[in-house]
């Protein structure tokens, strides 16, 4: 493919933007080519500077559940533009998506719009050290959370040490307060919380890991968790910003039957614009300004745009067979791709939940961030590339999940499952 364009927009953007991109993973530095610069979409397709067409399976890295310019998000952002795009004010609209995200969250009693996931889980561990009265909070190695100082960190060198920066610019004194685990490691999770008796504020999570790929809960783990925080009056933060009204319409605290004390949400309660939102127990949400003494606050939050593509995306999503069609869709996929995979002599591990999935060129289970760092990741950067030249756009990094949407046809898949038999031909 001819990607003369996308070339000349980097080298132009380079100039003016940091590494030319706005936010690192669209550099595709992990996969070893410049970024293609997207000029337009619709449905289950992007299209580049170029003029080239890919089937997407990025989809905005999670909100167009639906596909590309649905027109009934299109039409609710254009008539809402018309009276103004925003007013620093409240507006009507701002809680009836509230009401619609804990008609989908009987946990969510109440709940402050943001504009983004990072102010969402930033948020949610300000008000629960807040609560608590605590200063330290527990994450795990390889989820994700936005870039908040107290989260780019990673484990010190034992069980009951403190966090170290994995950024320039993050004070160690701020990492202190972060203690990391292992995802899926219950046992390890009770030693720390031992070890830091009665201090440990929250335990924030993604209940499927989707920025070290696709790693799912092992039985029992999520169970453990919120068993361990209602002994331990910790504050059980459930991050769904990625899985929230993906895998079910109640997210993935409805498909696993476990509930957080605060969630943070994101992305397709947007309808693809910019958003964000955090809620929980009344109690604890009572806490916040102005009802509390907890501060947080955004001009833009609750921005009458992404409020009212939110109305009319989970208005489509409450429709009977939404999810079912999204399972149909992605299982066939699975089942293709795991053929092509296995007819070929490349290690692939193939782990999806719902709409979400990504292939690891390792043989698995990946039930961790150490296990996916096993992964072949020069293998999956030449596959990528295959698979870019072929018209399919996965995520350009193998530890970033994969995502379906119900624009994605009989004949998408199709091609998906044939430009990857061509792609692990040529690995």
């Amino acid at each position: 493919m001819n990607h003369q364009q996308s070339e000349a927009l980097f080298s132009a953007a380079k100039n003016v933007i940091p590494g030319g991109v706005n936010s690192p993973v669209r550099a595709f530095k992990s996969v070893g080519i410049n970024p293609i610069f997207i000029e337009k979409a619709a449905g289950s397709k992007i299209y580049d500077a170029d003029g080239n067409e890919y089937i997407d399976y990025v989809g905005s890295w999670g909100p167009m559940i639906m596909g590309h310019c649905h027109p009934k998000v299109v039409e609710a952002i254009q008539k809402t533009a018309a009276s103004g795009a925003s007013f620093g004010a409240p507006t009507a609209r701002e809680t009836q998506l509230a009401e619609m995200v804990s008609e989908a969250y009987p946990n969510i009693e109440k709940v402050r719009m943001v504009s983004s996931g990072t102010e969402a889980t930033m948020s949610a561990i300000r008000l629960a050290r807040g609560y608590t009265g605590r200063d330290k909070i527990l994450k795990f190695d390889g989820c994700y959370h936005g870039h908040a100082d107290s989260l780019l960190v990673k484990a010190g060198s034992g069980l009951a040490t403190f966090g170290v920066p994995t950024s320039p610019g993050v004070p160690a004194d701020f990492a202190k307060y972060t203690l990391t685990a292992t995802y899926n490691d219950l046992d390890e999770v009770k030693q720390m919380v031992a070890a830091n008796d009665k201090e440990i504020a929250c335990i924030i999570l993604e209940p499927i890991a989707g920025n070290m790929g696709c790693v799912p809960p092992v039985p029992g783990f999520l169970e453990g968790l919120r068993e361990l925080c209602t002994q331990e009056g910790i504050v059980l933060i459930v991050d769904e910003v990625m899985t929230g009204f993906r895998v079910a319409f109640g997210g993935a605290q409805e498909r696993f039957n476990v509930r957080g004390d605060l969630v943070c949400l994101g992305k397709i309660i947007g309808g693809g614009l910019p958003v964000g939102a955090f809620g929980g127990k009344k109690e604890i949400m009572d806490s916040l300004s102005p009802e509390g003494g907890v501060y947080q606050a955004g001009t833009l939050s609750g921005n009458p745009l992404a409020m009212s593509a939110g109305i009319a995306t989970l208005n489509i999503l409450k429709e009977e067979g939404f999810y079912q069609q999204l399972e149909e869709k992605s299982a066939y996929l699975e089942k293709g791709l795991l053929q092509v995979a296995g007819n070929s002599s490349v290690a692939t591990c193939w782990q999806r939940v719902g709409a979400m999935f990504c292939t690891y060129f390792q043989q698995g289970p990946v039930n961790s961030f150490a296990d996916a760092l096993n992964s072949d990741t020069e293998t999956f950067s030449k596959f990528f590339r295959n698979m870019l030249d072929n018209g399919i756009n996965l995520a350009p990094s193998q530890f970033e999940a994969g995502f379906m949407s119900v624009a994605h046809s009989q004949e998408d898949l199709d091609k998906t499952i044939e430009a990857a038999e061509k792609s692990f031909a040529a690995l």
